[in-house]
């Protein structure tokens, strides 16, 4: 999915109504590139901390498995689930996604990928599909990333409409145990800037844990206060 967690405010006022299809665009920020033999079990998650009561300690999860099938092809399949504030852990949705790279490493100006996902909610009808360019440039000891996804979500219980999203990464490589990096999001609710960093911790050959954290402050009033990022994937 290229949202992460969805907050909308319930019809009632005694339940804030979570769902999985419109809102918080903090999430990873992906990278055009796959590996040949690769596997990988990736877990993520977002914090919220916000002055709004309906969303103050929202915690999404995420845990998926993905392998390459060819040298440019990487599919995962996601589980998705949502701690709401004052309530449980609950699965709420199942996403699959496919990468497709698009040019070899240093072939062209930047390199370039296309991420197709689909997700569909556990409970009600709400479908979203999102096809996102992925590209990253290097600047000597700099890195830029940027996500552009078009959006699509349908169903019974949501309102059909298109939706589009940007997410944008500069990182410096100081080392593969440790990259400082800037993220910016936005998406049609969600507007946030803030640091990040993310690194490698190599162990047997070809196996290695890639780990992230940022924290996104919001930009208007629409946005969460802050949001908590942390990804942790293995891969083997």
């Amino acid at each position: 999915m290229a949202v992460c967690i969805v907050v909308v405010v319930a019809m009632t006022m005694a339940v804030p109504a979570v769902v999985l299809a419109d809102g918080i665009s903090v999430e990873k920020v992906y990278h055009p590139y796959v590996q040949p033999l690769e596997r990988e079990v990736e877990y993520r998650s977002v914090y919220l901390n916000d002055s709004d009561p309906v969303i103050d300690g929202l915690w999404g999860h995420r845990l998926g498995f993905g392998k390459s099938f060819t040298d440019r092809l990487f599919a995962e399949f996601y589980l998705i689930g949502i701690d709401a504030p004052g309530g449980s852990l609950e699965l709420e949705a199942y996403e699959l996604e496919v990468k497709w790279q698009l040019t070899e490493q240093g072939e062209f100006f930047a390199d370039y990928a296309l991420l197709f996902e689909l997700e569909m909610e556990r409970d009600d009808d709400i479908w979203e599909y999102a096809t996102t360019l992925l590209m990253e440039k290097e600047f000597g000891q700099w890195a830029g990333r940027l996500n552009f996804s078009a959006i699509y979500e349908w169903g019974d219980d949501i309102s059909n409409e298109w939706e589009s999203e940007l997410r944008l990464q500069m990182r410096y490589r100081y080392s593969r145990w440790f990259e400082p990096a800037i993220e910016l999001y936005t998406g049609e609710l969600e507007k946030g800037i803030g640091p990040a960093a993310l690194g490698d911790v190599r162990f047997a050959k070809g196996r290695k844990l890639r780990w992230e954290v940022g924290l996104i402050f919001g930009l208007d009033a629409d946005s969460a206060d802050q949001a908590l990022r942390v990804m942790l994937e293995y891969e083997f």
